[in-house]
């Protein structure tokens, strides 16, 4: 947990397979722990062809044969609406590819391609959502994204380093934290 904290949770992420990496495992981790997650990791990178979502796209050919192996695999969450989220948003990613638009791209422009930085002084007072995520999960359901409700996405704009919720003394934390954005 320590490891995920101190490299990766709120790095701003740019990279396209990292990024629907990022968003397959928040939709994973709805009502359950990150931890269940993260030592799910691995098996979910085998799982998903390392997250490559072209290859996951494709997964979506033959659903009914590869819905069965995924729910037979005990090494990963076996919900079938999660994991057929997986496979529809690696197709939303493919469309983007096909009008021009990178994951990267279409992800940062919800926030002008500049993190936003809270001054969290403690991380009870981390919202669930906000007008960002809301407005951000309708744009994305829109678009063909699935399972991307407000909570999802902002845990994903928090991820990916799209906002800076590190609480006040974490070294990441911004410098001399003020707020951009009010939290609602």
């Amino acid at each position: 947990m320590r490891a995920y904290h101190d490299d990766e949770w709120g790095t701003a992420c740019h990279d396209d397979r990292a990024l629907f990496e990022l968003l397959s495992l928040e939709i994973m981790q709805a009502g359950l722990s990150w931890r269940t997650v993260l030592h799910k990791r691995a098996a979910f990178r085998a799982a998903f062809h390392d997250f490559d979502y072209h290859r996951v796209a494709a997964m979506a050919d033959d659903m009914d044969g590869v819905m069965d192996g995924l729910l037979a695999n005990a090494a990963i969450i076996r919900n079938r609406r999660k994991l057929e989220a997986v496979m529809a948003n690696a197709g939303a990613a493919v469309a983007l590819e096909k009008d021009g638009r990178t994951l990267s791209a279409y992800l940062w422009s919800f926030v002008d391609g500049t993190p936003i930085e809270h001054d969290i002084v403690r991380h009870e007072g981390v919202p669930c959502s906000t007008e960002l995520s809301r407005t951000m999960a309708t744009t994305m359901r829109r678009d063909g994204f699935r399972f991307t409700g407000p909570v999802v996405v902002y845990s994903l704009l928090q991820a990916s380093g799209m906002v800076n919720d590190h609480e006040r003394g974490c070294f990441l934390a911004p410098e001399g934290a003020e707020r951009t954005e009010p939290i609602q």
